[in-house]
């Protein structure tokens, strides 16, 4: 049953929680600790990136160009191509498994830390 009045007070606070300013989020973005979360995340996504696109394009490129090549059987109706296609599906659940643990061992605690500082400075 919906009424026209407002909301009863309780004492529950649902304000908004202060917010940092364009200038806080600058200043933390132009710190040293800032760079080296950034340097940190860069070193393991860009060499990851490149290799699994590397990995997937001599897979299309051998599709493509090499036939008889990726039609060699190995086993039964297994070929070489279709080995290559489930490569793919295995490599990026190993490239999540492994970021996901490399984030929370190395980026996590770092990001943590920048937040709770620019929390306290609020």
């Amino acid at each position: 049953m919906a009424t026209d009045g407002p909301p009863p007070k309780g004492d529950s606070d649902t304000s908004t929680p202060a917010q940092p300013t364009t200038a806080q989020f600058v200043q933390v973005q132009e710190s040293p600790e800032f760079g080296e979360l950034r340097r940190t995340y860069r070193s393991f996504a860009f060499p990851l990136t490149i290799a699994f696109i590397a990995w997937y394009l001599l897979y299309v490129l051998l599709s493509n160009y090499a036939g008889d090549f990726m039609g060699t059987k190995l086993f039964g109706n297994i070929n070489v191509a279709f080995v290559f296609g489930l490569g793919q599906f295995v490599t990026t659940f190993l490239i999540a498994w492994f970021y996901s643990k490399f984030a929370s061992q190395k980026l996590d605690p770092k990001g943590a830390a920048i937040k709770s500082r620019m929390e306290a400075d609020l």
